[in-house]
């Protein structure tokens, strides 16, 4: 199962792949998509959704995990980051992938098994449980990985509770 974690935002938006067969998972690829603040908000939905689609069809995700948003005291930059989510949940359903969405306290508690985390400990899950190198730069690189993984996670469980052993 090939899955695409999506950590939405306006300025960049950070995206992973990931590999579950069997027990397990590795990384395939992983990145972030920046936009200039100094562009209108519409062409930036445009650069987001072009490059989401470049990244669809190199890697053939079947399933997409994207973070939900959380309410910030910046109400200006939620609405922002809500439209950049809304454009990706679009290229997503064009594309035919499968749209999942994990709260951070969700992404959190399936990556460390306690829902107040911090990023940093997220981050360094997302290192042991890929093996990597190195946590992945920027943040919302990593935080992108996180959110593939607590799928995967989530599919596990649920295969479980179904009976089924995948």
């Amino acid at each position: 199962m090939i899955i695409l974690g999506i950590d939405p935002g306006t300025a960049t938006v950070g995206w992973g792949v990931i590999d579950v067969h069997g027990s397990h998972t590795t990384a395939i690829a992983f990145g972030h998509i920046s936009t200039s603040k100094d562009i209108p908000l519409p062409k930036r939905l445009a650069e987001i959704s072009a490059n989401l689609e470049d990244i669809i069809r190199k890697y053939q995700p079947e399933e997409s995990a994207v973070e939900e948003l959380f309410f910030s005291t910046n109400q200006k930059t939620v609405i922002a980051v809500a439209q950049a989510r809304g454009c990706i949940l679009l290229t997503l359903e064009n594309l035919c992938v499968s749209i999942y969405g994990y709260t951070p306290l969700e992404i959190k508690q399936a990556l460390t098994n306690y829902g107040r985390a911090d990023k940093a400990q997220v981050q360094l899950m997302v290192k042991a449980i890929l093996k990597l190198a190195t946590i992945p730069k920027p943040d919302d690189t990593a935080d992108a990985l996180a959110v593939a993984l607590c799928h995967a996670s989530r599919r596990k469980v649920e295969a479980i509770k179904n009976g089924q052993t995948k």
